[in-house]
């Protein structure tokens, strides 16, 4: 898989996970005037090479290990001890050496795995003694360190706690929706669990006390038990009916309901969505099913493809959903969930095909007896 099928392919977590990673690198990018400062020495102020080339090599291996501690954190990971004292350990030589740059990108290296409090007390501290050292080194201009200093301290502390904080507020969100789907299944479970139990409650408690009558009456009256037993059938067979219903009822799913849901899920996921649906003269089985594949293919739109444009329309029980976000061979883009749909929709009486096709659409087409 290549670069742009990952991104194609990504989750719209991932997406953000990447954005909020590379803009974070950009503070990555404050230590590298560090190579500028070295040149203008080496031109303008006859510092020997070998020291330019000690300082470059110290600066080469801090923009690579800086890479890591904030990917570590977006993850969760623990504190990369080591890799932030060799960078703490760099960052303090190039100071030494008038190196104000590695700093302040140390710190925010830093940010992600102390307290807040801890990590502005230790900004302020590494500008209180720099600055300290400066004033007694010679060559330095003071004021103006200070000021460069403590702006590129807060850029880059600031950036990356705000970047972090973003994250998290994403990844909250993002396990709120995953609760909230969860419950909304729990809360169906519960509700089609209570209604049986009401049901078959009642029913098995009329067929017990039924049952009971009977068996007394059996060695008294043969002909009045039988009766009763009659009845005790006949209550069975109703109950076991009104089960059914309750199950029928529950599978059912309206429709109309679950275009208009789609269509706003697929806005809001930037998807602009067209529906056309002649409904009305569907019976209840075909729009359950319809429903169902409508359904599992918005679900495929946003997990399996980049679509920017989705079309829908039903008419004679004839669903055609199509988008442009997929290419490429079929077998690279048959979801495992159509599969099981398939198999339903042929117990149908229907068919069910999803392949991509001309003009670089992925279509979805379930035709089901009208």
């Amino acid at each position: 898989m290549n670069v742009l099928d990952r991104v194609r392919n990504a989750s719209k977590l991932d997406k953000v996970r990447w954005l909020v990673v590379y803009c974070t690198d950009l503070v990555l990018l404050v230590p590298v005037l560090g190579y500028l400062d070295l040149y203008i020495r080496w031109r303008e102020m006859a510092v020997a090479w070998p020291l330019i080339a000690v300082g470059a090599s110290l600066l080469l291996v801090f923009n690579v290990l800086s890479t890591r501690p904030f990917r570590i954190a977006i993850r969760g990971g623990k504190r990369p001890t080591a890799i932030l004292a060799i960078t703490g350990t760099i960052a303090v030589l190039l100071a030494a050496a008038g190196q104000v740059f590695a700093l302040p990108t140390w710190l925010s290296l830093l940010a992600p795995f102390v307290r807040k409090r801890t990590i502005i007390a230790v900004s302020v501290a590494s500008i209180v003694l720099f600055n300290f050292y400066a004033s007694f080194a010679p060559g330095f201009n003071v004021p103006l360190l200070l000021v460069v200093q403590s702006f590129f301290t807060a850029i880059c502390v600031g950036a990356v706690l705000a970047n972090l904080k973003l994250w998290r507020l994403t990844l909250e969100a993002h396990e709120g929706e995953e609760a909230m789907a969860k419950l909304a299944v729990s809360e169906e479970r519960l509700r089609f669990a209570r209604d049986l139990n009401d049901l078959l409650g009642r029913s098995l408690t009329d067929v017990a006390v039924r049952t009971e009558h009977a068996e007394r009456t059996l060695a008294v009256d043969r002909e009045a038990a039988a009766a009763e037993m009659f009845e005790v059938r006949d209550l069975s067979r109703r109950s076991l009916r009104e089960v059914r219903t309750v199950v029928q009822n529950y599978r059912a799913i309206d429709l109309d309901e679950v275009l208009a849901s789609v269509r706003a899920v697929l806005e809001a996921a930037d998807v602009r969505c067209t529906v056309w649906a002649d409904t009305g003269s569907l019976p209840p089985e075909t729009r359950t099913l319809l429903a169902t594949v409508v359904r599992e293919g918005a679900t495929n739109v946003l997990k399996h493809s980049k679509a920017e444009r989705c079309t829908i329309t039903i008419e004679n029980g004839v669903l055609e959903m199509s988008n442009d976000g997929v290419s490429g061979p079929v077998g690279e883009h048959a979801p495992i969930g159509l599969a099981g749909l398939a198999q339903r929709v042929r117990a149908a009486g229907g068919t069910l095909e999803a392949e991509p096709v001309a003009g670089g659409r992925y279509l979805l087409r379930a035709a089901v007896p009208a």
